[in-house]
């Protein structure tokens, strides 16, 4: 059966986060829980860094950029998993799937290309103070940003394509919470030699050379840190980078093991590929506004003032 033909009657059914009755409940509170708490925290970051003129600044706009990304990267995958456990029913239809799949796609890779012009921002600002008003112009960041979301959402429309010209024979159960590249292809009966070649170039491209640009970028920043004379300037610096570098290597880690890392259909591998899924779709949403945004002085005063309305709005970056 053609994949275009199928997608009026045709059901998956999501694997989900676990088999056992008894764990459902704890399960929905928890990861209720984590999705209110990131969307919260990213939105007052976003309404924070609007409404106060002393964060209209490059790092401040990227860093809105990356939080209006995860709201949406949680929102494509944990909404629609909390409704099945409450329900306990799985099923999701051929074109829900694929809406799925195209809008996590986008969003997942946003987080990659923002959390990359974020440490190419940190570069410039550190390695070249001097030129940093010029080379980070608000058009420039706006070009930047709008180039991340051009390509993220060619990228995600190729894969969703290729996914399109698959088939699928009968009920299949997804070895996931969501619907995602890998599991999908684990229950094609079609081939899907291509599908797997376009991921490991294109997905590897996406995912690693971005990596390597966040690595060499903070490599620099480091060198240029350990010239400052302030041992207090030092600690200051390291303290962001490393946070910064944290919340890289859980993302990038976790999205490395499940793209480029080739597992078994054991039931022991599919619950480590599960644990990974949720590493980066809904931990790493939730960790970024404390990471980027708590830690700084500037970000917590302007939170601040929000909650207390004191705000100031500006037209300006």
């Amino acid at each position: 059966m053609a994949g275009g033909n199928q997608s009026s009657v045709f059901e998956f059914l999501l694997w989900g986060l676990s088999e056992q009755p008894e764990q459902q409940h704890r399960l929905f509170l928890l990861f209720l829980w984590m999705y209110l708490v990131t969307v919260a925290g990213n939105l007052l970051i976003i309404l924070a860094i609007g409404t106060d003129t002393r964060l209209h600044t490059p790092m401040y706009f990227f860093l809105a950029s990356l939080s209006c990304a995860d709201i949406l990267f949680i929102s494509t995958t944990v909404p629609r998993a909390l409704v099945n456990i409450q329900t306990q029913n799985r099923s999701i239809s051929y074109v829900e799937c694929l809406t799925q799949l195209y809008f996590f796609l986008t969003f997942g890779d946003m987080d990659i290309f923002i959390l990359t012009t974020m440490a190419y921002d940190r570069y410039v600002a550190i390695c070249h103070p001097l030129h940093y008003a010029m080379v980070m112009s608000r058009r420039c960041c706006i070009i930047l940003v709008t180039a991340c979301w051009t390509l993220t959402s060619l990228v995600a429309m190729t894969h969703t394509f290729l996914i399109f010209r698959l088939s699928f024979c009968s009920k299949k159960i997804i070895p996931d919470f969501f619907c995602d590249l890998g599991p999908l292809m684990k229950v094609s009966c079609s081939d899907t030699q291509v599908n797997e070649r376009v991921l490991l170039f294109l997905g590897g491209a996406v995912i690693l050379i971005p990596f390597g640009l966040i690595l060499v970028s903070y490599i620099r920043i480091v060198s240029a840190i350990l010239r400052v004379p302030s041992a207090q300037g030092r600690y200051k610096a390291f303290s962001t980078c490393g946070a910064h570098l944290a919340v890289v290597a859980l993302f990038f880690g976790t999205v490395i093991r499940a793209y480029l890392w080739p597992s078994s259909s054991s039931s022991s591998s599919i619950e480590e590929d599960t644990a990974a899924a949720v590493m980066y779709t809904v931990v790493t949403p939730l960790l970024n506004p404390f990471i980027y945004s708590l830690r700084t002085k500037d970000m917590q005063g302007a939170l601040g003032r929000l909650l207390r309305g004191k705000v100031s709005f500006s037209c300006g970056q």
